[in-house]
């Protein structure tokens, strides 16, 4: 049996996928420090401060501060300088491909516009992609009411990597339904689809984005345990769930992660894969969140083989790159497998 530092030796080196993480909450806290000092001087707020912020009572204290944060992303430039930064903290995670959503209605400059957002973010992860490849999916925010409106614009610079989109934002308040025309629009226009659903809300969000949004992956889906037709029906129709565990902490989804049913809708053959949300606001990487999970729930080094299977398996790319990514790890995994077991027989 490999023993629980060498899964965690493993996770460390592990060829990842990440799937579901907004860009503006990966933003390295001395990068974004650097942006509040730009705008507000260098004795406004300190890191240790800055850290500080980041705890929550509950989601929508969450939301309070995520808008906040997005107040000091004023200009074009500053999008450039955090996918920069973004993409170079990815790659020292060992990421090797990502799915990044980005929120072009939270941003703070009047009369932006949508289309100058997408090209700064690929102009600054550009200077990275000989080392990841990234994709972006905009979120387009439950609350903003130039939803299709914005949906056009962006299909302008779809050809800046914009591979689908997604909503966000406060979910109780606003439920999927209110959103069939954008999502029809969105499949019209070649956008794959995700959704944030059954984060904060209960089954019946997930329901409607899968049957009124049509959906092609489920954004958190953590209370879909308290509907077994709707587990099993995720699970029958190989619904990816991008589940992101130690963000439902945070944000008090759920209670605990002994509590998050990640673990059991993997073991029942739901295609869960593990993301990381808004790490930098959840003090989290993908590292932690797999460990945390060989912590809580005892996985051996199959269960997160499989789980960053499930991520290549969910991931909107072209078959090549999923073929090159699963080689990748597949390759990764034999030979830490073989080197465990040469250490365990001396």
């Amino acid at each position: 049996m490999v023993s629980k530092n060498n899964i965690k030796s493993f996770i460390r080196d592990l060829p990842k996928v990440e799937l579901h993480l907004h860009l503006e909450g990966a933003i390295p806290l001395e990068s974004l420090l650097a942006l509040i000092e730009k705008y507000k001087g260098k004795y406004f707020i300190t890191l240790a401060e800055l850290e500080q912020n980041f705890t929550y009572t509950d989601f929508i204290h969450f939301l309070d501060i995520w808008y906040w944060k997005n107040s000091f992303i004023r200009e074009y430039e500053d999008y450039q300088f955090i996918s920069e930064q973004v993409a170079l903290n990815l790659i020292e995670q060992n990421v090797r491909y990502a799915e990044i959503y980005f929120s072009p209605a939270d941003f703070s400059k009047k009369d932006s516009k949508p289309q100058e957002i997408a090209i700064a973010i690929r102009k600054g992860l550009n200077r990275y992609s000989d080392t990841i490849t990234i994709k972006l999916i905009p979120d387009l925010v439950r609350d903003d009411n130039l939803k299709l409106q914005l949906l056009e614009q962006l299909y302008e610079v779809k050809d800046q990597g914009l591979i689908g989109i997604g909503l966000g934002g406060d979910e109780a308040s606003y439920p999927p339904i209110l959103f069939t025309e954008v999502y029809q629009k969105a499949k019209k226009l070649g956008f794959n689809t995700t959704c944030h659903a059954g984060e904060v809300a209960g089954p019946d969000y997930i329901w409607q984005a899968i049957r009124d949004l049509h959906i092609d992956r489920i954004g958190h889906g953590t209370n879909a345990y308290k509907d077994l037709e709707l587990v099993q029906y995720l699970i029958d129709n190989k619904i990816p769930v991008e589940m992101c565990p130690i963000s439902n902490v945070r944000t008090a989804s759920v209670t605990s992660l002994k509590e998050h049913p990640i673990y059991k809708f993997y073991k029942k053959g739901m295609l869960v894969s593990v993301n990381t949300d808004d790490p930098k606001m959840f003090n989290t990487t993908l590292e932690k969140e797999y460990i945390s999970l060989v912590d809580t729930f005892n996985m051996n080094l199959i269960d997160i083989y499989n789980l960053a299977q499930n991520s290549i398996k969910s991931a909107w790319c072209s078959e090549d790159t999923k073929i090159a990514l699963d080689s990748e790890l597949s390759q990764y995994y034999e030979r830490h497998v073989n080197l465990s077991q040469t250490y365990e027989n001396n």
